[in-house]
């Protein structure tokens, strides 16, 4: 008889054993194969963003009102040249960057402005100057009005010329 419970004993985890193995090798099995993902989207999305790409090959991505332009750096519009910006403003304050375009907007009108982004700071930049020269003479006129000047190479939109009766 004792050797009779001992049997049933040791039948009785095998047959657990058996059970949890049956059980947990398929689940585990499972879980190691590979998976297919399907995407479903509409096809107009692939045309868009074509189009976006050839658009925007070498170009910035620029926010531009009435004279005041807000650029990405780094990036360049078709049709920009090597050029020269005073730069008025270097803060990480936004509204003292909006601020010192509006007094610098008060007195030149006529001249464009840029705000640039380069996290944390805010830039802005004033005019389209071929030449140093240029940029030198637009300098010494904003200093009365501006503290920290500094002429600044970079790409620039040309500026307007005069058709003249040649």
């Amino acid at each position: 008889m004792k050797n009779a419970s001992v049997y049933i004993a040791t039948f009785s985890n095998i047959t657990r054993c058996i059970f949890f193995i049956t059980i947990f090798v398929p689940v585990l099995a499972h879980a190691q194969t590979r998976g297919t993902v399907e995407i479903i989207k509409d096809p107009r999305i692939d045309t868009l963003a074509a189009k976006r790409g050839s658009l925007m090959q070498g170009r910035s991505v620029t926010a531009s009102t009435a004279g005041t332009t807000t650029a990405v750096p780094g990036n360049t519009f078709r049709g920009q040249i090597d050029g020269y910006r005073v730069q008025i403003y270097s803060g990480s304050v936004r509204q003292e960057a909006y601020d010192a375009q509006a007094k610098f907007k008060d007195t030149h009108p006529d001249m464009r402005t840029y705000i640039i982004y380069n996290e944390p700071n805010y830039k802005v930049r004033a005019g389209d100057f071929r030449t140093r020269l240029e940029a030198e003479k637009a300098m010494q006129e904003l200093r009365r009005a501006f503290t920290s000047l500094f002429i600044i190479e970079e790409k620039i939109n040309p500026p307007k010329t005069e058709a003249g009766n040649d």
